[in-house]
């Protein structure tokens, strides 16, 4: 049998769904490619089996919203990560699984809200990581900010937040986590609340942050956070 192409991209939703879907979907596709890994871009939740997730370098949830898994897909996909998988969940990935007690876990946190689209400045608090290695502390961009339930609880590494001085309607005052990573058992994950729009994927400081998140996912270095 072939061998599943290392990279799973996953877009189904079944709630909002991003215009960028489609935009983000192929940026990733080239930035894997650029790391030597092949990807496959799919809705179909029978993409969650215990073999259709064997061997994947790592699952991206590219703005995925509501229920987008399966009971079975959920356990072959917990699974997977426990056991040395890799997450790379984008924007509204935060808004997905609300149902899922564990996905809850995994990141930390559930979306809440946002105000509306507007330019802000990211504060890069930790540049050595590859993601965030290519940002200047100080990053303006233009986003829908994600406010979130609470602050990422567990055993997260903050790596960027917003300053909620320079736009309006944020709701988490001077320490708003907007970029994270963790590991659970052997595996990794990795959230960016960044990442609404379709020209988004076309900014090189953008497609250098996940094409960064993507590196830290594959990576074998022992120690994922």
């Amino acid at each position: 049998m072939p061998t599943a192409p290392d990279v799973l991209i996953y877009t189904r939703t079944t709630g909002y769904r991003h215009a960028s879907i489609s935009d983000a979907a192929a940026a990733l596709t080239e930035l894997a490619a650029e790391l030597g890994l092949a990807a496959e871009v799919t809705e179909d939740p029978e993409a969650f089996t215990p073999g259709g997730l064997a061997g994947r370098a790592a699952v991206v949830l590219l703005s995925t919203t509501g229920n987008v898994l399966e009971p079975a897909g959920r356990v072959a996909f917990e699974a997977y990560l426990r056991g040395g998988g890799a997450l790379l969940a984008v924007h509204a990935a935060a808004n997905a699984e609300p149902d899922w007690p564990f996905y809850g876990e995994l990141l930390g946190t559930r979306f809440a809200g946002h105000p509306e689209i507007q330019p802000g400045t990211v504060l890069v608090d930790d540049r050595t990581h590859p993601a965030t290695a290519p940002l200047p502390e100080r990053w303006e961009w233009t986003d829908e900010w994600y406010d979130f339930t609470s602050l990422p609880e567990g055993p997260v590494r903050v790596l960027a937040r917003v300053d909620e001085s320079t736009y309006r309607g944020g709701t988490h005052g001077a320490d708003h986590p907007l970029v994270w990573c963790r590991s659970v058992d052997r595996g990794r994950v990795f959230l960016t609340a960044l990442g609404h729009a379709p020209e988004t994927y076309r900014s090189p400081l953008f497609r250098a942050h996940l094409s960064g998140a993507l590196t830290w996912l594959t990576d074998d270095r022992p120690d994922p956070a």
